[in-house]
């Protein structure tokens, strides 16, 4: 995809992208329902993130559209306990205003492709269902499909949230 700023580039995250990924994740924990986080974390916390999820072998991406970090995506383990070992979870956010532009598809297309190859056979997303379709429909175009719904689990900006499991396969196990 060309945008006005040149093509567009998946790329593991570095340290250099920190700030970046802190104002786009702060965005979200402001102005939306997308995550259940009231307070953004800090560009400590997220270099802290970076290094775990790289520490384990598993992918930490942005998409780059010039040099102007668009986007970010990373899998974590989805639950500590080690029977969940192979099952990872989902995280992928987009810049205000750089939605519709492929940086999603982009992201969560090799978030799928390097986790299969660090090993991993299940990818779970956890959507928060507020009646903006995109990320459910962007995770079944790609091959996942709905395991189940959690009601009223959380509480933000004054309104009970519902979210929505998703999963799907990324290897033979």
């Amino acid at each position: 995809m060309i945008d006005r700023r040149g093509e567009m580039r998946i790329a593991e995250a570095r340290g250099a992208d920190v700030d970046r990924i802190t104002e786009i994740y702060g965005h979200f924990v402001e102005h939306s329902l997308a995550t259940f986080d009231e307070v953004a974390p800090s560009g400590d916390d997220w270099r802290h993130k970076l290094e775990t999820v790289q520490a384990r072998g598993l992918p930490f991406l942005v998409a780059r559209a010039g040099d102007d970090v668009v986007g970010f995506a990373y899998a974590a383990p989805f639950r500590p306990k080690p029977a969940y070992r192979y099952t990872v979870e989902d995280t992928i956010y987009v810049a205000p205003g750089e939605g519709g532009r492929g940086a999603g598809r982009l992201l969560l297309t090799e978030l799928i492709r390097r986790s299969a190859e660090a090993g991993m056979c299940r990818m779970i997303a956890v959507i928060t269902d507020v009646g903006d379709p995109a990320s459910a429909a962007l995770h079944r175009r790609l091959g996942f499909s709905e395991a189940g719904r959690l009601t009223a689990v959380g509480f933000k900006h004054d309104r009970w949230i519902d979210t929505v499991l998703y999963q799907r396969e990324l290897t033979a196990g």
